[in-house]
């Protein structure tokens, strides 16, 4: 059993230590961590200093070269789509700014915007495959007269849709190549009809390329549902309408942010085909991105189809309009070749 000597020589043992401790903070050991302590506070000082300083610096130059960025951009962009009707089409929620900056760049380069739509969730829901299966079987016999080589017995929904968006915004007259043909002013009339497009702009006339700009959400899960057809439905129906666009209208650009998994811009440089026939822009919500989309569209239209943004495998910078090698290929930013469809 411990007695009362038990816990005296305890309590007694505690308040030498505790002693011991005071007597050596307050001298031999004080000036030892207290120095210590100093020494990391102004190494932790200093190094805040110099991270704020390089954050100053850094923030200069980023504006500097913004400023060179715009500078440079006005003179590379204007003119560069002089006389060139284009159609822009929201594929989903495009964020305003980045929408309006695109659309100013447009105007530098001396394009005449002749129609702004969207496409609705209609266009891509599972829940609207009934209409849209609809929609297309009516269409089949029409817009195998207009081009029976991108539509035929074969053609899926989403090939039949994009064909007649794509009509509606690019067939001219027959006898007057500055206004748009009859069937294609039914053609975007019968799509606003059953509400697979919504109209910011209507179509004023024939366009020469069609620029389809993505922010980013493009639903891709939706092709997950458990009976949703994956080639007609979410990615698959944007990706094919972008293919169909490119097939008939001869110059189809893409331009979203960014390139990430899952999002418009990747599944199209993903695919082989597509690829080689589709021009992508990355980067929109910069004034990079946003300079190269006019670019890049005159590129096309020249012949050259790439892949631009700042992501492994992308081209920088579309060459100059025209500056075409005798294979076909073009001159990049740097001087080298870049094959069509190279970007990937």
């Amino acid at each position: 059993m411990i007695d009362f000597r038990y816990h005296l020589v305890s309590l007694i043992s505690v308040f030498l230590a505790l002693a011991v401790g005071i007597i050596l903070g307050a001298g031999p050991l004080q000036g030892a961590i207290g120095d210590q302590l100093t020494d990391q506070v102004d190494a932790l000082r200093g190094e805040r200093n110099t991270l704020r300083e390089e954050l100053s610096e850094a923030q200069t130059e980023a504006g500097e070269q913004r400023q060179f960025v715009v500078a440079a951009g006005d003179q590379l962009v204007s003119g560069s789509l002089a006389g060139q009707r284009v159609a822009v089409v929201d594929v989903d929620e495009v964020g305003d700014g980045a929408e309006q900056a695109v659309l100013d760049q447009l105007d530098d380069a001396g394009a005449e915007l002749v129609a702004h739509e969207s496409l609705t969730d209609s266009w891509t829901a599972p829940d609207e495959a009934t209409l849209r299966d609809t929609v297309a079987g009516g269409l089949r016999e029409r817009l195998a007269e207009v081009d029976g080589e991108v539509v035929d017995d074969e053609s899926s929904t989403a090939e039949l849709l994009g064909a007649a968006l794509t009509v509606a915004l690019t067939d001219a007259d027959p006898t007057d190549s500055s206004a748009r043909s009859a069937e294609a002013q039914d053609l975007q009339g019968l799509l606003e009809k059953v509400g697979l497009v919504d109209v910011e702009t209507a179509p004023e006339a024939p366009a020469d390329a069609i620029l389809l700009l993505s922010g980013g959400d493009t639903h891709a899960d939706e092709a997950q549902a458990e009976d949703a057809d994956p080639e007609t439905t979410g990615m698959g129906a944007l990706t094919t309408l972008a293919g169909a666009a490119a097939d008939l209208s001869g110059a189809a650009v893409v331009a979203g942010p960014t390139a990430q998994e899952g999002d418009l811009v990747s599944a199209i440089r993903a695919d082989d085909e597509l690829v080689d026939a589709v021009s992508t822009v990355s980067g929109i919500e910069s004034v990079t991105g946003q300079i190269v989309v006019p670019l890049a569209i005159a590129a096309q239209q020249s012949g050259t189809v790439d892949q631009y943004g700042f992501e492994e495998g992308a081209t920088v910078l579309p060459p100059e309009p025209g500056s075409q090698d005798g294979d076909g290929s073009s001159q990049d930013a740097q001087g080298g070749a870049s094959n069509q469809g190279d970007g990937q």
